[in-house]
């Protein structure tokens, strides 16, 4: 251990699993910790590059982004046949169960690329008789025929049999780059082009309503696409307003965080001792109410008596109803005012604590603007991991399988060849089977593998996005140590804080930082798996199965929250002791386990307050957005934009502003429990002496009655105790 250099203590490594007796702050002189899995994590990161690299190599995401027919062919797709056909059309949409099915490609019926929807209603039957007299029927009608095919003489059956024609056309519009019924709603009737049946092509006459179940839910997509062009629309003509929104939800942020040094302890009182004036007015009211019922008829039964009822008026009727609601609220009331008092030194230890915060964020304003490069870090791992898993879902030629109307079809669902299927006996069997495409995969390693490369990918997102975040949370951690343990603050602060601690982060402990990312994710990997399992079994009937699921979910909830508790402490432990992962999270258990109360106050006061924050910031921009855009300011009322909906602009500014309120006070908060884990060090390892002072504010030092020795009067004392024997003699 070396003397002071500007209040920033150097000091060598302590034992590895104990405390150093002579700490005195943030370790200097560092190594390397977790190299293993330092080592591990750059191994996997480069893997993770060779897995995006061999999915570019094999995948083409224009199998994701444009549909594709029964062919295999992509519809649009420039230098083949279909450049200039960049829908779907589907042969019998009757045939289709509902807009998944389609949306998957899935439907038992041919899928063909065309230029443009049918516009009208039309049946093979109606052309056929019609061409004799018009040649232009059969001109219109052969557009969603197969390719080549331009026999308008073949038999309708054969026609039919051997699906070189659709059955019937429909009026349709394109959307997700298919061809959907034109569903229009006149007068509470859904109709498509002014009709409410139509013909089928096999001499029956349907009812619009059928289109509307095969395609159920197109109706409202249709609907909800013409509302995103609107909010397009809104957004277009308001942005410029609601940056300005957002800007100023910054800027509240800011002072209330710069603010919260004068403005703690007033608010959480103001707040706690509203609680306990709205529950007195609660027990009065309760009083009066059952004093009130005394003598009425039927008001001295009890509430078993009466049971349940659905009417819960019933119960406001009893006089034992308002007697256990004022024995209830009497006994919250008689706990929080014995808690308040038995624990008021820690309530005001507490709020001192994030008064000190506000004063360390303002020594150290650069770690406000810290969460923007976590942001951009965590948006660059959230597009490698999507890029990559649109690559491996499209990698592999294209597979065909039998899709057949038929439930008892044993050729269902197998793979087939389009080329030599019509000479198969599949379409003998199974009349009216087609061999359609169904998704893109192979038979070499890498193709059946693929799911597995999708977990792996998902892992290793995890891991990289827990790992940004640990490091953000070591970063502010050992910026806000180094104001912690300055013993004249702000003088004695180190240059450079955020960018000293961002490289000790990354040279020494970036293993550590892995270690704990990799736990954490591994968790989460674990649930992500039970959701997935859950969703599948949604429709099992088997309940201790469900039980079982529901435990587990529970169970790994619990753990993820748990380990996110322990890692933010240990990351703060390794930004001031420099110590290895579990040696960190092992201090810091058992330094909160020595302190449970004052942790759990804390907590508690902590998260009251910036939820309080969070709410007052949104709730005042979102009152002043909903003025605006309401026009109910006159002097800038001319300037408000034309709207379709003013809740699109409103709703946004309101969100953004809880997100990037929420974005301060994360770093407010890391700043708190640095300074917290911190305070209680300086209680454990300091006494206040000229050697061994306390590094805690002077606020801190007065709740707790501790004083800081002057050197002077040090001297002073000795030099007194060597003149007492002189008198003496």
């Amino acid at each position: 251990m070396t003397g002071p250099k500007g209040g920033y203590y150097e000091a060598e490594l302590g034992e590895p699993h104990k405390f150093d007796p002579t700490f005195r702050g943030p370790v200097h002189n560092r190594g390397c910790t977790d190299v293993l899995c330092c080592v591990i994590f750059v191994i996997v990161i480069l893997g993770y590059i060779v897995l995006g690299t061999v999915a570019w190599m094999h995948g083409d995401p224009r199998k994701v982004v444009y549909p594709t027919d029964s062919y295999g062919q992509f519809c649009g797709q420039q230098g083949t046949p279909n450049a200039n056909k960049a829908i779907l059309f589907y042969f019998n949409i009757l045939q289709c169960a509902n807009p998944t099915v389609l949306i998957n490609l899935q439907c038992p019926t041919t899928q063909l690329c065309v230029s443009k929807c049918p516009d009208r209603f039309a049946t093979y039957i109606d052309m056929q008789y019609n061409y004799r007299r018009n040649k232009s029927y059969w001109d219109y009608y052969k557009l969603f025929c197969k390719p080549g095919f331009n026999n308008p003489d073949k038999p309708v059956s054969q026609v039919l049999r051997d699906e070189d024609c659709p059955s019937m056309i429909v009026p349709s519009r394109p959307f997700l780059q298919r061809c959907f019924p034109d569903f229009i709603t006149r007068n509470g009737t859904l109709t498509v082009a002014n009709k409410t049946s139509f013909k089928d092509g096999h001499g029956k006459i349907r009812s619009v309503v059928d289109l509307r179940d095969a395609a159920n839910g197109i109706t409202s997509l249709l609907d909800a696409k013409e509302v995103g062009v609107k909010i397009f629309e809104d957004y277009a003509s308001s942005w410029f307003w609601i940056l300005i929104g957002l800007v100023i939800s910054m800027l509240v942020s800011l002072i209330f965080i710069l603010l919260l040094r004068f403005t703690a302890g007033v608010l959480f009182w103001m707040v706690i001792f509203g609680v306990i004036a709205a529950m007195g007015y609660g027990i009065w009211h309760c009083y009066w109410e059952y004093s009130s019922l005394k003598g009425k008829p039927d008001s001295d039964i009890t509430i078993s008596d009466i049971g349940f009822q659905t009417d819960f008026r019933v119960y406001l009727q009893l006089r034992q109803t308002w007697l256990m609601f004022m024995i209830s609220l009497a006994v919250i009331e008689a706990i929080i005012i014995l808690v308040l008092i038995f624990l008021r030194n820690r309530v005001r230890i507490a709020i001192a604590l994030l008064k000190e915060g506000s004063k360390a964020i303002g020594c150290i304003m650069s770690t406000l603007f810290y969460p923007i490069i976590t942001f951009l870090l965590l948006a660059l791992c959230i597009a490698y991991w999507a890029v990559t898993a649109v690559f491996l879902a499209s990698s592999g030629d294209a597979v065909y399988k039998v899709m057949s109307t038929l439930p008892d079809c044993k050729y269902t669902n197998l793979t087939c060849d389009p080329e030599t299927f019509s000479q198969s006996n599949v379409t003998k069997l199974c009349p009216g089977s087609q061999c359609t495409f169904a998704f893109y995969g192979g038979e070499s390693l890498y193709h059946r593998y693929i799911f597995v490369l999708q977990l792996c990918n998902l892992l290793v997102f995890l891991w990289l996005v827990n790992f940004t975040i640990a490091l953000g949370q070591c970063t502010l951690a050992g910026a806000f140590a180094s104001y912690y343990w300055a013993l004249r603050k702000p003088a004695d602060i180190p240059p450079c804080p955020l960018a000293s601690s961002f490289g000790r982060a990354l040279r020494y402990h970036t293993g550590s930082l892995a270690f704990g990312a990799l736990i954490l994710s591994i968790v989460q990997f674990i649930r992500i798996i039970l959701e997935y399992l859950d969703h599948k079994l949604k429709g099992a009937h088997n309940a201790f199965t469900r039980f079982l699921l529901c435990c587990l979910k529970c169970c790994f909830w619990c753990l993820e929250h748990f380990i996110k508790f322990m890692n933010r402490n240990a990351y703060i432990m390794i930004s001031i002791y420099g110590k290895n992962f579990c040696a960190s999270a092992r201090d810091a258990f058992f330094l909160f386990m020595r302190n449970v109360m004052r942790v759990a106050v804390l907590d508690k006061v902590t998260d009251f307050l910036l939820f309080l924050g969070k709410l007052l910031i949104s709730g005042s921009v979102g009152v002043l957005a909903f003025f605006f855009f309401t026009r109910q300011i006159p002097v800038i009322q001319e300037e408000v934009p034309s709207l379709n909906y003013y809740w699109v602009p409103l709703l946004t500014v309101i969100f953004g502003s809880y997100m990037i309120a929420h974005g301060f006070f994360n770093v407010y908060a890391m700043c708190v429990d640095t300074l917290f884990l911190c305070f209680l060090l300086d209680l454990e390892k300091n006494d206040g002496s000229a050697t061994r002072p306390y590094y805690m504010g002077s606020s801190l030092r007065a709740i707790l009655n501790k004083k800081n020795k002057r050197p002077e009067e040090k001297k002073k004392r000795r030099k007194h105790k060597k003149e007492q024997p002189n008198k003496r003699h």
